[in-house]
């Protein structure tokens, strides 16, 4: 019986995405340079990418790996940026399988590696500002984490009066697909150390130790409403910083909420077009074509490649059914 239950299983089965098929980040292209990142668990070789653990989420906003990632180990480089510098990131998992959710929202922030160069620099004191954040798209309903399962990368710009110095960059993914319940949320931070060179001047209005700038019941965090038709998102933690790029000073649908911190809630807006780097001069030049490009990839393409939770949630009671059926009338 067990035989013929697995047999009619077999074809089910192979319909459902590995519940174990997260990711990480595997590669960083920073000005067209690329970098690779180490595969969780594996002989690491060079790389400005902090290395994990393991692929599986963070969970709980009090778990200290929410700093840089599960037991994230220093890297041995930190590559050179410019203030404008746009920075790429690439998700996927060992698999070469794509990013498996499409759910919630994607922020960027940076912390200063203030007591050594980022190589040495431990990074659970470190003090964070947000540069970016992008939840969901113009439509209201698609997030912009598609694209991320799609296999595009996400965009990101640095300051461009951001203090010359050493700096972790955290990208961190919230994967909301399971945040109608209480700790539900998944957390995938990664860092990646990086070398801002000028002479600017600038310094963050609004710090956050991680863990401490999330709350478990946050309301973009804990999101009963996160299937919810039109329902309008409420970034977690800090405000986008004041040094953040004009393209990214502002989140694309709703207010950030107040973190731990007390931070106040961002103003919503929608995003412009990148600046090219200005090589610290911090005057913001004309737009180019190539960062236009860069932009685009958080467009919507097409309303075909929506996948949302409510059809995964589908898929599952029916994958039950069909379970109880063959115990039934095996």
């Amino acid at each position: 019986m067990l035989l013929h239950v697995i047999f009619v299983l077999s074809p089910i089965l192979s319909l459902i995405p590995s519940v174990t098929a997260h990711g990480f980040v595997t590669q960083v292209i920073i000005d067209g340079t690329t970098y690779t990142g180490n595969v969780p668990n594996a002989q690491p070789s060079d790389s400005p990418i902090r290395q994990i653990s393991d692929i599986s989420p963070v969970k709980g906003a009090n778990n200290p790996s929410l700093n840089c990632g599960l037991n994230a180990q220093l890297a041995t480089m930190v590559v050179p940026a410019n203030p404008g510098s746009v920075v790429e990131f690439y998700w996927g998992n060992p698999g070469q399988q794509n990013w498996p959710h499409n759910t919630g929202p994607l922020m960027t922030y940076m912390a200063a590696c203030d007591t050594s160069t980022c190589d040495k620099f431990n990074g659970s004191t470190a003090k964070w500002f947000k540069i970016d954040q992008i939840g969901k798209k113009p439509d209201g309903t698609t997030w912009y984490q598609q694209d991320v399962m799609n296999r595009q990368p996400v965009s990101v710009t640095l300051p461009l009066n951001v203090t010359p110095g050493d700096y972790l960059v955290r990208h961190e993914i919230i994967a909301l697909h399971l945040a109608v319940t209480l700790g539900g949320a998944e957390f995938y931070p990664s860092c990646t150390q990086i070398r801002v060179g000028g002479s600017q001047t600038g310094e963050p209005n609004q710090i956050v130790s991680f863990p401490g700038a999330y709350n478990d019941n946050d309301p973009g965090i804990y999101d009963p409403d996160v299937y919810s038709p039109g329902s309008v998102y409420v970034f977690p933690g800090p405000p986008v910083s004041n040094l953040a790029s004009p393209a990214d000073s502002s989140g694309e649908q709703a207010p950030s909420a107040s973190s731990s911190s007390g931070a106040n809630p961002n103003t919503p807006t929608t995003k412009g077009t990148k600046p090219t780097s200005t090589g610290g001069s911090g005057v913001l030049p004309t737009q180019s074509s190539n960062h236009m490009v860069c932009r685009l990839k958080k467009q919507d393409t097409s309303a075909l490649r929506r996948s949302t939770g409510i059809t995964e949630h589908k898929r599952h009671m029916s994958f039950m059914r069909a379970i109880r059926g063959v115990f039934y009338h095996s």
